[in-house]
């Protein structure tokens, strides 16, 4: 369940629990400190966070970009709780700076970078290489938190153990 705002108890602690193995990270949220996070990591917030869509406007990342494309901006003021699947490596990106990384894995990055697609190279690679025909290109400067178990990539590795319906 997505919450919109948290409460604490009278210790001022608070508890809520994640929906799939990995982390549970609090940002602060200002002018200037906006986030952009996958569509599925918003877990809770203050009420002065707004979240909006993000949509990255590459017509290429849309068509092909798959996870990538539509994301979640958080921005206003307050505090935000966002679940990441797995573990996390973060890179903090100089100016123009960029990292190449599999379509689903960008967990949260500053709203300072920009994110679009390039085509994987070689006709092997897209047809046997199995990670698919596009990887995403994060642009610094800023903060980039990757995710290393996004939720897709365990359910496609699952699935082929799961029985067939008939």
């Amino acid at each position: 369940m997505f919450l919109n705002t948290y409460t604490a108890n009278a210790d001022g602690k608070i508890a809520f629990a994640s929906s799939f193995p990995g982390e549970i990270r609090k940002y602060d949220i200002a002018p200037g400190k906006e986030i952009i996070v996958q569509k599925s990591a918003f877990l809770a917030s203050e009420p002065g966070v707004e979240r909006t869509v993000f949509f990255n406007k590459k017509a290429m990342t849309g068509i092909f970009g798959g996870e990538g494309f539509i994301m979640n901006k958080l921005s206003g003021q307050g505090s935000v709780f966002v679940e990441i699947d797995g573990a996390t490596v973060e890179y903090d990106l100089a100016p123009g700076e960029q990292i190449i990384v599999d379509t689903g894995y960008v967990a949260v990055m500053d709203a300072t970078c920009q994110m679009t697609t390039q085509s994987v190279q070689g006709l092997k690679n897209k047809m046997l290489g199995g990670e698919g025909f596009f990887n995403t290109v994060v642009i610094g400067p800023g903060r980039v938190v990757l995710q290393t178990m996004p939720i897709s990539s365990i359910a496609s590795s699952l699935a082929p153990f799961f029985p067939a319906s008939k």
